[in-house]
């Protein structure tokens, strides 16, 4: 007994000290930190009848009837933006159209915020809308002088929508859009 006892005591000895060479170190939390350059603006003049400013980082693509992509390379982005003109008391129909485009994605949202914007001094009337969760677009918004212009845009990513993952790029384009409603002046 007292030879396997003390076999015993030898193997356990040697794992307790083959176990002790290295210490274990735990890996602090960490969060991914994306770093994109300070916006810089310039002011989109085109032969539509409106103007606004976009951040110089991106790209344009004017389109047909005075629509607008607006794309952010670095974060594989891009914002649509439609013209419409106010005609024949349509401007109902116009805002029902793009809330109902904002709240299609209540099914993936989490929530969605809605922050009004009015500037009577430039006659532009409008609602941003930041859309939370896994959607298929992340912000939308509108804008109107309400006689005769209507601006609306969504935003998209080039990939599957993954809101933690796409988040600080959201946070952004969400501050883009807000300078860009902002500065809309009608033609």
């Amino acid at each position: 007994m007292k030879i396997n006892s003390y076999i015993f005591l030898l193997i356990s000895n040697f794992f307790i000290f083959a176990s002790c060479e290295d210490d274990v170190l735990v890996k602090p939390s960490a969060m991914l930190r994306l770093d994109y350059p300070k916006p810089e603006y310039r002011t989109l003049n085109t032969d539509c009848p409106y103007s606004f400013s976009v951040n110089k980082n991106t790209t344009i693509f004017n389109k047909k009837k005075c629509g607008t992509n607006i794309y952010y390379p670095e974060m594989k982005a891009t914002l649509y933006i439609t013209y419409q003109g106010v005609r024949n008391n349509n401007l109902d129909s116009l805002l029902q159209d793009a809330q109902k485009l904002a709240y299609d994605h209540t099914i993936k949202a989490n929530s969605i915020p809605e922050q009004p914007y009015v500037n009577p001094d430039k006659k532009v009337y409008g609602m941003f809308y930041m859309i939370n969760g896994n959607a298929a677009t992340q912000a939308e918004f509108y804008a109107t002088d309400s006689t005769n212009h209507f601006l609306n845009g969504a935003l998209y990513f080039d990939a599957k929508p993954n809101f933690d993952s796409i988040y600080p790029a959201v946070v952004y384009l969400r501050e883009d859009i807000r300078k860009l409603m902002e500065t809309i002046t009608w033609k």
